[in-house]
C-alpha cells in the first residue's frame, strides 16, 4: 500500500459511503500520514534544503550551524506540518483521530479484519473460488452488532490506559 493507492480508495470508496461529520479512526501507517508538500520533515530533509528554506523565507542562519540547529530554527518559523489526509477530510466535513503507534488494540478495524481472516482460515479449501466465497461470508460476520461490541472493547481498553496513566503520573 502507498499514498497514491490509499488516497484513491479513501476519496472514491470511503468518503462517499460514510455519514456526514464522521470521526475516522486511523492508525499510524506511513501512507496515512503523508505531509503536505511544503512541510519540513527532519528525517528526510537535507541540510542545504533547510538553509534554502530559511533563506527563501528571509530568516537568518549561519554557515556553522548544525542540521539540528537549522531544523529547530525552521520549526520555530514554519507553519505546523499538516497531513494531506487531514486536508481532504476537512473538505468533506469529517475529522481524523489518530491512535498511538503500536496499539492495534485501539484499532477496531484490526478486530474486524481478524473476524474475516479467522473465518476464511477456518473454512479454507485452498482455492481462489473458495476464498472468494468465504470472504463474502466472513465480511457478513462483521455486523453492526459485532462492530458495537468491538468498539465497546476498545473503549474499555482506553479507560484502562487512562487509569494506568493517571496512576503513573
Amino acid at each position: 500500500m502507498n499514498w497514491d493507492n490509499f488516497s484513491k480508495w479513501f476519496i472514491h470508496q470511503l468518503l462517499p459511503n460514510i455519514p456526514k461529520n464522521s470521526l475516522i479512526v486511523m492508525d499510524n501507517a506511513s501512507y496515512h500520514n503523508v505531509l503536505v508538500d511544503d512541510a519540513l520533515e527532519a528525517s528526510s530533509i537535507l541540510k542545504q534544503e533547510l538553509r534554502d528554506w530559511l533563506t527563501a523565507h528571509h530568516y537568518d542562519w549561519t554557515s556553522d550551524m548544525l542540521k539540528a540547529e537549522l531544523f529547530a530554527l525552521c520549526k520555530k518559523f514554519a507553519p505546523i506540518p499538516q497531513f494531506k489526509l487531514d486536508q481532504i477530510v476537512k473538505e468533506y466535513g469529517h475529522t481524523i483521530l489518530r491512535t498511538p503507534p503500536y496499539h492495534p488494540e485501539l484499532q477496531p478495524i484490526e478486530t474486524c479484519w481478524a473476524v474475516v481472516k479467522n473465518h476464511c482460515r477456518n473454512n479454507s479449501d485452498f482455492t481462489m473460488k473458495g476464498l472468494r466465497k468465504e470472504l463474502a461470508i466472513g465480511f457478513d460476520k462483521v455486523t453492526y452488532e459485532t462492530c458495537q461490541k468491538i468498539i465497546s472493547t476498545v473503549t474499555e481498553q482506553e479507560d484502562i490506559f487512562w487509569k494506568e496513566d493517571t496512576e503513573t503520573d
